[in-house]
């Protein structure tokens, strides 16, 4: 997105709010990979499709720094409801959990340590909304493992579907990352259980309804 334009997005939709900007400022300063986190465009847009969905169980695999999750867990109609977001890298754990406590909304997430690929077999709750923003290179896997949680009507959210243009540039060599979010892409695609769109915010989000088993 033009850089002009993205600007005077931000300045005409909600503020991002102090927490949120603190997380993505300190995210970018000692973090390797800081594009990874949301940031204030996708975060609102996160906030407000859970409002629109009204999820009272939300699954999200790949916390990071947990931006997402609390811009979820804000969009959740009360405390009723919750997260339970999946985070590979025990590294991250002390940081998540101590952004976690600094938001007024915290209280709704729980954070999972461990690999989603050996988590998600071994649960049985349902879920109304989730999101996808792990690694690429498993995204159909976690797509079949993360749909047959979903309630009917349920909404899978996954980010990064168009990672930066590669996907409609693929001439020469095609890295791994970029090699599995085609795959999911084109899998997705072909799934008569779902109905999806891709919107082209940021890096892309895919938005998928459940409609079959």
């Amino acid at each position: 997105m033009d850089e002009e334009i993205e600007q005077y997005i931000l300045d005409h939709i909600d503020a991002e709010g102090e927490v949120l900007a603190g997380i993505y400022r300190s995210t970018h300063i000692h973090q390797l990979y800081p594009r990874m986190c949301s940031g204030h465009l996708q975060g609102r847009m996160l906030k407000m499709l859970t409002r629109m969905i009204a999820p009272r169980m939300v699954l999200e695999l790949g916390t990071y720094t947990g931006y997402s999750a609390l811009c979820i867990a804000e969009g959740l109609a009360d405390d009723s409801c919750h997260v339970h977001t999946v985070e590979i890298d025990d590294e991250m754990e002390d940081l998540i959990r101590s952004n976690f406590a600094r938001s007024a909304y915290g209280h709704r997430i729980t954070l999972h340590i461990g690999d989603a690929l050996e988590l998600l077999p071994g649960i049985s709750e349902k879920f109304d909304m989730a999101l996808i923003d792990a690694n690429k290179r498993d995204y159909v896997e976690y797509y079949e493992l993360t749909l047959p949680l979903m309630r009917q009507g349920g909404f899978i959210i996954a980010d990064n579907t168009l990672w930066s243009g590669k996907v409609a540039d693929i001439e020469g060599k095609i890295d791994a990352q970029t090699a599995g979010i085609l795959r999911f892409n084109d899998h997705v695609a072909a799934d008569p259980r779902v109905e999806k769109v891709i919107i082209p915010i940021r890096d892309g989000l895919t938005i998928i309804r459940k409609i079959a088993d």
